[in-house]
């Protein structure tokens, strides 16, 4: 089993609200791919055991950067991943 998340591979896409400003964020992406130059090449699963966030790799969530255009928030938000066979 393994799994796959809908915004990286654009299966979905979703709106989150800018606690802040109440405007619409957007998605910049995995935070793994902001590592270096190569990350967004590497292994997937073995970027999530250095990333920082248990709940990745263990609970089977994507680690997105979200950035609001209006006041320049940025936060990152667990997306939930899909389970696959």
């Amino acid at each position: 089993m393994y799994s796959l998340c809908p915004l990286c591979n654009q299966f979905e896409s979703t709106m989150i609200t800018c606690p802040t400003c109440l405007h619409n964020m957007y998605d910049l992406g995995r935070v793994s791919d902001y590592f270096d130059d190569y990350s967004p090449y590497e292994d997937i699963d073995g970027l999530k055991k250095v990333d920082g966030y248990s709940a990745d790799l263990e609970e089977h969530k994507c680690p997105h950067y979200f950035s609001c255009p209006i006041c320049h928030k940025s936060e990152v938000f667990l997306i939930d991943e899909w389970l696959t066979q």
